[in-house]
């Protein structure tokens, strides 16, 4: 592991340095964990913290809105140019800029390709590099890899929201889609809820699932049943929470789905992918309605057409806005996490009402866990400095 300098371009000056350089500090995966990205306690509490501020509306994202997820580069079913690739699952390049305010006053970027192929390359799905930038000269003082900043930052959002929303003595925890972000869900959820002693497991290939049950084995004993469902609905009947993360699937048909009828009174679902669920069950009242925060679902309504939950992204926060679009919903009935956290708006509208939470996902999350380790980094002597120029040639 490199522990070479590791100062930023506006701490202490070098002999060579001038009061125009520019040093950036390099983390890469291993530095990162030495830095703490793994640590889910500490992400959680700073999750916390960003969604309320979120909510306050101390952010900008991209886009007209400056709620835009981010700039996506996606690609055409067929090409005359041979070189171009070809759309496929969850083939695309996206940049996610944002600027958080608080402690953080930040900006940034995650920039990612993915593509689900890489799986049968032994690659992740996606492939994320985290920049942050001075918000007054915009120079980068990090860059850093990203995929586990991404993942636990991902998992962290609804595990904030099960240590204040799931039954308190939780035991049974769904498994919907046994796949990378729902290793990182599960670590959240047993911090949440160290009472959990049950899971059940449904993947799409039963192979996936055995896989995800001996990892379960190997790094959660507390677990002492471990189960494999054959069907969704095994994994959210008698769930005190379920996690339900399917990603690589175009259009609703494709999507999993689950009946209100399966979930538990009380419960609390995490819901960061795709998913259908039926329409009378939601507009019932039945369940509470959270979202990581409203204005993204109404960034991704404006530049998708309607209806965006199958022209964009399955996240049951898509089709909640369509609803809402068409008349059918009344906006007041979905709530920002951030307010829950604050205080300012109910959890529940009643006792055993199941929360629905849908997680979209942030570039704030990311600037904000990013600078976190950033500063670990700092303090423990981690990373690479690198030079960008010690004067520019054009300025």
């Amino acid at each position: 592991m490199s522990t070479d300098t590791t100062i930023a371009f506006d701490a202490l000056p070098t002999d060579e340095s001038t009061p125009t350089t520019i040093d950036m500090l390099y983390l890469d995966e291993p530095q990162m964990i030495a830095a703490g990205v793994k640590d889910m306690a500490s992400c959680m509490e700073v999750m916390e913290e960003v969604l309320i501020l979120v909510a306050k509306g101390d952010y900008r994202m991209a886009g007209n809105s400056a709620n835009s997820h981010g700039a996506q580069i996606s690609f055409p079913a067929t090409s005359p140019f041979p070189t171009m690739p070809l759309d496929a699952a969850d083939r695309r390049f996206m940049a996610m800029a944002a600027y958080l305010g608080g402690r953080f006053d930040t900006a940034g970027v995650k920039w990612y390709g993915s593509n689900v192929d890489n799986r049968e390359k032994g690659l992740p799905r996606s492939i994320h590099l985290i920049v942050l930038n001075d918000k007054e000269t915009g120079a980068p003082f990090a860059i850093m890899s990203g995929n586990l900043e991404s993942a636990y930052r991902t998992a962290a959002v609804p595990g904030a929201a099960a240590k204040k929303l799931a039954p308190v003595n939780a035991e049974r925890l769904g498994i919907v889609g046994p796949g990378a972000m729902n290793k990182s869900a599960l670590h959240a959820m047993t911090l949440a809820r160290p009472s959990l002693d049950s899971i059940v497991i449904h993947g799409r290939r039963r192979v996936t699932s055995e896989n995800f049950a001996d990892y379960v084995r190997v790094n959660y004993p507390q677990f002492t049943s471990i189960e494999i469902s054959d069907t969704v609905e095994g994994a959210v009947r008698d769930c005190d929470i379920v996690s339900e993360a399917v990603t690589g699937l175009v259009g609703s048909e494709n999507y999993p789905y689950i009946d209100g009828d399966w979930i538990k009174p009380g419960a609390f679902l995490s819901l960061p992918a795709n998913l259908r669920m039926d329409k009378d069950y939601t507009l019932s009242g039945k369940a509470r309605l959270l979202v990581d925060a409203k204005k993204i679902y109404g960034a991704w309504a404006e530049e998708y057409p309607a209806p965006s939950h199958e022209t964009a992204f399955g996240m049951i926060g898509l089709y909640w806005q369509d609803l809402i679009d068409e008349g059918a919903l009344d906006e007041n009935r979905v709530v920002n996490i951030g307010d829950v956290f604050e205080g300012t708006a109910p959890g529940r509208e009643f006792d055993d009402q199941p929360v629905l939470f849908s997680v979209g996902g942030m570039g704030v999350e990311d600037v904000a866990w990013g600078k976190t380790v950033y500063e670990n980094a700092v303090k423990a002597g981690l990373g690479t400095n690198l030079n960008l120029w010690k004067t520019p040639d054009l300025a």
